[in-house]
């Protein structure tokens, strides 16, 4: 997908990334045995995956290295208000009518999409046309910068992806909360998540415009952020309910605050011609360890409980920050 946007732009590209997700969005809900639904999710993912890259390399385009990490905040928060409207929606779709129309409804949306996106966005003129055949793929991966975002990402992108498909199971197995419980309340930790990302960007841009230097406002905004995700350490030994929910609502709000200047951290260290295939490859860095964090969640839950994961989800943002920082060579030399 970060090939495909650097290579068709992205008013088509993201045109083809949303369609081709909500095809398979919807035939999820055709769907008769695990195996079925295995193949098509993964057919969604291969979709999915084009919204960041899309997304990223919109924001570069349109915007000027100050106001990029706010972009990318509200840009952000999109996720974090499908994931407020989403817990009552899905569930009032899956009770009043079946499972099959929780997946319907959500396909149909990108299909509604589509044609704004098309007849609203115009990608900016391509200043480097011969530098975006250039620059390699081979070429990306030889760079300390790559690694460094990819590893960045790998850390910091299960974190919300546990916080998405989890607290649901956590909520309903450990908290004893109904379906219909979880979709009334379900939603409040995602709308703090919704501000975090918006902070954060703005939080960014607010020490830039002050002469803060790019390299100590990454540092300033990931490291606070990283540290306050230590919280959800805290959230399996608390008795009360809501003051775990509290602690959850925070640690989302922290790690959405850290993704805004995570991949505000992609436009600092890559030009134009090569943002999108770079934030591509984080997101191949953040598939594998959404592939391998999930498997590992369920061996520790089956077999001792929740509290090793959340310590686990609790020290991955501040390993992940590290790591960006300690291999991102390129933020040693930038002049501002």
């Amino acid at each position: 997908m970060g090939w495909l946007m650097d290579r068709w732009g992205v008013r088509f590209g993201l045109l083809g990334a949303v369609l081709w997700w909500s095809a398979a969005t919807g035939t999820q809900s055709l769907t008769k045995s695990g195996l079925q639904l295995g193949i098509t999710r993964f057919w969604m993912g291969t979709g999915e995956c084009g919204n960041y890259s899309g997304g990223m390399k919109a924001i570069f385009g349109a915007f000027a290295p100050g106001e990029r990490t706010l972009a990318i905040g509200i840009f952000n928060s999109g996720s974090m208000i499908g994931s407020t409207l989403a817990p009552p929606l899905i569930v009032f779709l899956a009770q009043r009518y079946s499972f099959r129309a929780a997946f319907l409804v959500p396909a149909l949306l990108g299909i509604v999409w589509a044609p704004f996106w098309f007849l609203l966005y115009r990608d900016p003129p391509r200043r480097q046309r011969n530098a975006i055949e250039a620059v390699s793929l081979k070429s990306l991966l030889s760079q300390s910068s790559s690694w460094a975002v990819m590893l960045c990402r790998f850390f910091i992108g299960p974190v919300m992806q546990f916080y998405w498909y989890w607290i649901p199971s956590y909520l309903y197995s450990v908290r004893h909360l109904s379906l219909t419980q979880i979709g009334i309340v379900g939603w409040v930790p995602f709308f703090l998540g919704d501000t975090g990302g918006i902070a954060g960007g703005w939080a960014a841009g607010w020490l830039q415009k002050r002469g803060v230097r790019t390299v100590n406002v990454r540092r300033i905004t990931m490291f606070s952020s990283s540290l306050l995700c230590l919280v959800s350490l805290a959230v399996p030994y608390l008795a009360s309910l809501s003051a775990a929910f509290l602690l959850i609502g925070i640690a989302v709000m922290a790690d959405n605050f850290l993704s805004a200047n995570m991949f505000g951290a992609v436009t600092d260290l890559f030009p134009e011609q090569s943002v999108g295939r770079a934030t591509g490859l984080t997101g191949v860095a953040g598939g594998l360890s959404g592939l391998l964090f999930p498997l590992l969640t369920g061996i520790v839950v089956d077999h001792h409980s929740y509290a090793p994961v959340f310590f686990m989800v609790a020290f991955m943002p501040l390993i992940g920050t590290v790591l960006l920082f300690s291999l991102g060579k390129k933020y040693r030399t930038l002049p501002i």
